[in-house]
């Protein structure tokens, strides 16, 4: 389409405006250095004939139309191109994962992670979803640590671009016994068990609805992983093993994802049996682990809190001196950044328990925003976010999965003139030079010993 659009544009008719215009110019060219505008010697037409004028200004009309439809048109081949080749090489990735070098099979596992995240391909992964599923699922039983583990990355993805439909639902049964599998395995690796925990959650709560079969099951699974972290019967916590932490981390992350899910009956009922274990297990002493340990907390109690306005935490005041010390920790054998992450999680937290306060957050992406102000739409987004990784963005913008559990409505199309008014890069980079700049010099006044103090 935009060729033939080409090639039209480029032909005139005889005795066309365009036709004339071009002659005209022509003439200009040729006509000696004295003469205005080139029509004098010509065709005899004066300086201040108002024709002239207007043959001008058609002139430079048609020029400036040409140039942007050229522009545009080119644009469009671009695009096209760009598309065949994107499509080109994720052909050679799934060829990829059949080849029988484990390096090579890695490699479009990772090459296929980067599009996923990156992009949205729903049209050319629904025809291929089958051979992709296929492919995974040969990976996860045979392959190494690494490429389980990315198998494992990159199914969750599979289901994010199917949007959630039949066909992630389909993908999603066929390899959720090896998730399970994988998941109960003592044996089988950490890294490859944290894998498919996530990958447990994310799938299972995009692809299933409530009260659904795969969603208890799920959830059953999970809380066998992470409640090991749980204390005894005297109320001490377990002596953890290596790695343990880091996997009941993803496991308890994915089991608070599936609980948003839950109807309001088993809320009440996962609130009673899990919130005064979870208190005891904010003295785990692994950092990751106590700050999603206190998410989970707050999320529990306003799922509890929206059935119930009434709610309060039993045994409140005790909960919260313990938030309390973790949101002022200054033990100095802990690590700078983990102390910081730790106060700054267990303040909101606190905050939230004692007074239903939530630190809003702005997610900007494109033209739109969406607001994290609670925390189940956080713990929704941070789901998202790890998966997705700096892609979270572009999904947001254009994925229909995404902005359906965010209620942002149907992707937006944006026209030629609101891409035309975006900032470029250059303007960006002049923007933030001017405002560097001018930042320093006042800063540089108050630093100075001579400025007056007031």
């Amino acid at each position: 389409m935009p060729r033939s659009k080409k090639g039209k544009r480029g032909s005139s008719k005889p005795g066309s405006l365009r036709q004339e215009v071009l002659q005209l110019q022509l003439s200009a060219k040729a006509s000696p250095k004295g003469v205005r505008n080139g029509v004098k010697g010509e065709s005899g037409a004066s300086d201040d004939d108002p024709t002239s004028d207007i043959l001008s200004h058609c002139s430079s009309a048609s020029e400036c139309t040409s140039v942007v439809e050229e522009a545009v048109g080119g644009e469009q081949v671009d695009e096209l191109t760009a598309q065949e080749e994107t499509e080109d090489k994720l052909k050679q990735c799934i060829d990829n994962l059949m080849d029988k070098s484990a390096k090579t099979r890695r490699a479009g596992l990772e090459s296929l992670r980067q599009a996923f995240s990156s992009r949205v391909l729903y049209d050319f992964l629904t025809e291929r979803r089958l051979t992709i599923s296929d492919c995974l699922e040969r990976s996860l039983k045979k392959g190494s640590v690494e490429e389980q583990a990315a198998a494992a990355t990159v199914f969750t993805l599979l289901c994010i671009q199917l949007g959630g439909g039949d066909e992630a639902e389909e993908g999603f049964k066929m390899l959720r016994p090896i998730f399970t599998a994988i998941l109960i395995d003592n044996s089988a690796s950490v890294a490859v068990r944290q894998s498919c925990a996530r990958a447990l959650g994310v799938c299972c709560y995009v692809s299933t609805s409530e009260e659904g079969e795969d969603l208890i099951k799920s959830l059953a699974l999970l809380e066998s992983v992470f409640t090991l972290s749980y204390p005894n019967r005297e109320g001490t916590l377990p002596t953890p093993k290596p790695g343990s932490p880091a996997l009941h981390n993803a496991a308890l992350q994915a089991w608070s994802l599936l609980v948003t899910l839950c109807p309001a009956s088993r809320l009440a009922v996962l609130l009673d049996l899990h919130l005064p274990k979870l208190q005891a297990c904010l003295q785990s002493s692994d950092v990751n682990y106590r700050i999603t340990v206190g998410e989970t907390i707050a999320l529990l109690v306003e799922l509890r809190r929206d059935i119930d306005e009434d709610f309060e935490v039993e045994d409140s005041e005790s909960m919260c001196e313990c938030l309390k010390s973790l949101a002022t920790d200054s033990n100095k054998h802990r690590a700078k950044n983990d102390r910081r992450k730790q106060r700054s999680v267990f303040r909101d937290v606190l905050h939230y328990i004692e007074s239903e306060d939530f630190t809003e957050e702005k997610i900007s992406f494109g033209v739109e925003s969406v607001y994290i102000d609670s925390w189940m739409r956080r713990r929704i987004y941070d789901a998202f976010k790890e998966i997705l990784e700096s892609g979270v963005r572009h999904h947001l913008q254009f994925n229909p999965l995404l902005r359906d559990i965010f209620g942002l409505g149907p992707p937006l199309i944006l026209d030629a003139a609101v891409k035309a008014n975006k900032i470029s890069r250059f303007e960006k980079h002049l923007f933030n030079s001017a405002a560097f700049k001018a930042r320093t010099k006042q800063r540089n006044r108050v630093r100075d010993k001579r400025a007056d103090v007031m």
